[in-house]
């Protein structure tokens, strides 16, 4: 199992990230991206936080746009993580990996849009 070592949000909070419906977006994050549920909260609106690895994300019903938000994953081996995540059911057959700058590192990419709209680039560092 590839590690994902680091998580940086589009926005402000990682653990705030907005879903139409926490108890329908959950199967996706547990059985394709590996997540494990952390802890579920009912009020004063539902969310969940979830852990893989030392990564932690939260997906709540905060009544935001999730077309417009989602994460950044470092990882030890972007490949890797891509055909893990195939092998647990991803409908995506094509990585479309390509090479992106941020400062001065590079990471070799793929991007994934869950079922909920959430947008999600996995990277990893190139030499």
């Amino acid at each position: 199992m590839a590690t994902l070592k680091r998580v940086s949000p589009y926005a402000e909070d990682e653990l705030n990230l907005p879903v139409a419906s926490v108890e329908t977006a959950l199967a996706f994050y547990e059985k394709v991206m590996g997540f494990r549920i952390v802890s579920k909260d009912e009020a004063p609106i539902k969310k969940a936080v979830l852990a893989r690895h030392e990564v932690k994300i939260g997906i709540a019903e905060n009544g935001g746009d999730p077309s417009q938000e989602g994460c950044f994953f470092e990882v030890d081996d972007v490949e890797a993580v891509f055909s893990e995540f195939e092998v647990n059911g991803l409908q995506q057959e094509d990585p479309k990996y390509r090479v992106d700058r941020y400062g001065d590192t590079s990471y070799k990419v793929f991007f994934v849009v869950a079922p909920d709209g959430l947008c999600y680039c996995l990277g990893e560092r190139q030499p």
